[in-house]
């Protein structure tokens, strides 16, 4: 591993370094909302599935996002379009705190989705453009736990912070919170300063090559049947990721009654069991190919269902939580790799963000469908409900998994 690390040259290390923090700022943003439900709930008057419905729109216009700054991305560059996206979604995120109504809660946590959705295959683009082909998969792995990473900082603000906050009205706790997630604006300025654009891109200008001419119709066409099977791959991943994680808070204080403080530590360990599998996962994807490490840690989640939800006391909590995050985000580690390497070299700024923000869409009510049927079956009991949900979709990302090929160290160039 350190090898890969070595192996970067200066260029190359300040724009990996800053498409992780833009990765990460934006799932800290993500997840203050998630750690926040019951509280918002609380100050808006309304029910928790309520609230979870902001979840929902944010997910919901993430596509809209990828679309929209890919484009912008695939004409005006890399680097320019991942500064407006970080400037938008912190901007949003502030915004978010002064909310008066639950009404215009949900229109600024849909228009942070909108911008949300397009840093993830901009960042991804810039980063795999300019990074070195080899150890591509041990990269992916740790670019991808910038997300991981956010949620561990939002749970480590959660659990140092949010008791000791007691204020109301505009300075209640979770609103001091989500002006707290307003500070990755800042990273914008290191983009400006330190960052380059992408050779590929550069490459593709230089050679007179455009979007417009990249994007006829018969292109379209010939790169449908990846870009459906792309959708329903990120559709299966989503739904891991989100099945285990969304609703996870929530579950610990409903099913377990375990108290805010210790709901942040354990969601802590979770996000450290996650960031040491993506790492580990993504460097194995070197050697197991992409294909065999993502079946690998999807089926290796299943052993780990009752450890997670089904003990009983803290310390087994904290053991099923870390062991369950390193395999779900362990098969999470390879797909920015594996995503880029499967997408035409025209559309990769759009196709991976297109696709994975497809599959979030489709994927976007899961919170919500959990607790529908929790309340329906289980008495409200959310323990059933996330057990089966991690079986069917780990299942789910290792059959489809399966059926497509693998591109592992591919070339990466402008031409399809």
């Amino acid at each position: 591993m350190m090898r890969e690390l070595r192996s970067l040259n200066a260029v190359q290390r300040n724009t990996f370094f800053a498409c992780f923090l833009g990765w990460t700022l934006d799932a800290f943003d993500y997840f203050l909302l998630t750690l926040c439900l019951t509280a918002i709930a609380r100050d808006f008057h309304t029910s928790i599935e309520t609230v979870a419905e902001a979840t929902f729109w944010t997910l919901a216009m993430r596509p809209a996002g990828a679309f929209l700054f890919g484009l912008m991305a695939e004409r005006y560059g890399r680097r320019p379009t991942l500064m407006l996206n970080i400037v938008s979604f912190s901007t949003f995120g502030l915004a978010s705190a002064f909310a008066p109504t639950i009404g215009s809660f949900m229109v600024l946590r849909a228009l942070f989705g909108l911008a949300m959705g397009g840093e993830w295959g901009v960042g991804a683009a810039l980063a795999f453009e300019t990074l070195p082909a080899e150890g591509r998969g041990f990269f992916s792995g740790l670019l991808q736990e910038g997300y991981v990473v956010g949620s561990f900082l939002a749970a480590a603000l959660y659990w140092l912070l949010f008791p000791h906050l007691h204020g109301t009205g505009m300075l209640s706790a979770w609103r001091v919170m989500f002006m707290i997630g307003s500070l990755p604006a800042l990273l914008a300025l290191y983009l400006r300063f330190k960052v380059e654009e992408s050779p590929v891109w550069l490459a593709a200008r230089a050679k007179g090559q455009s979007l417009r001419a990249s994007l006829r119709w018969s292109e379209l066409v010939r790169y449908l049947p990846a870009f459906l099977f792309l959708i329903a791959l990120m559709t299966a991943f989503n739904s891991f990721s989100h099945g285990t994680q969304d609703m996870y808070p929530t579950f610990l204080q409903h099913d377990h009654h375990i108290v805010p403080a210790h709901v942040g530590l354990l969601v802590m360990i979770g996000n450290l069991g996650a960031l040491a599998g993506g790492i580990c996962w993504g460097w194995a994807s070197e050697r197991m190919g992409r294909k065999g490490a993502i079946i690998a840690a999807a089926l290796l989640a299943l052993p780990m269902v009752p450890l997670w939800a089904w003990s009983h006391s803290v310390v087994l909590l904290g053991v099923g939580g870390f062991l369950m995050q390193f395999m779900v985000q362990g098969a999470w580690g390879i797909v920015p790799a594996h995503l880029n390497e499967l997408s035409p070299g025209p559309v990769r700024a759009i196709f991976p963000g297109l696709t994975y923000q497809l599959g979030n869409l489709i994927a976007s009510r899961n919170n919500v469908f959990q607790v529908m049927l929790a309340n329906r079956f289980s008495g409200g009991m959310l323990k059933m409900v996330m057990s089966v949900t991690v079986l069917v979709v780990a299942l789910a990302v290792a059959g489809i998994t399966a059926l497509g090929r693998e591109a592992a160290g591919v070339e990466f160039s402008g031409e399809p």
